[in-house]
């Protein structure tokens, strides 16, 4: 679970991709549960962080401090 670790505004690939073909996601909200947006549409979800954290495959790109 160390290699996952994220913070808000990180870039992140989940196991499946969106619909409209695109896998990166910008997490724009942290909380219980976890708001990302798809990179490609604008499309935003919210998933239980349980969740989020079985799904998630990797971080592509961290935020800036």
């Amino acid at each position: 679970m160390a290699d996952k670790e994220f913070g808000l505004n990180d870039i992140v690939q989940m196991k499946k991709p969106h619909p409209c073909g695109e896998n990166r996601w910008k997490v724009i909200r942290m909380g219980m549960d976890i708001r990302i947006k798809c990179m490609g549409c604008n499309h935003s979800v919210m998933i239980p962080r349980r969740d989020f954290t079985k799904k998630l495959k990797k971080i592509v790109e961290k935020a800036p401090e």
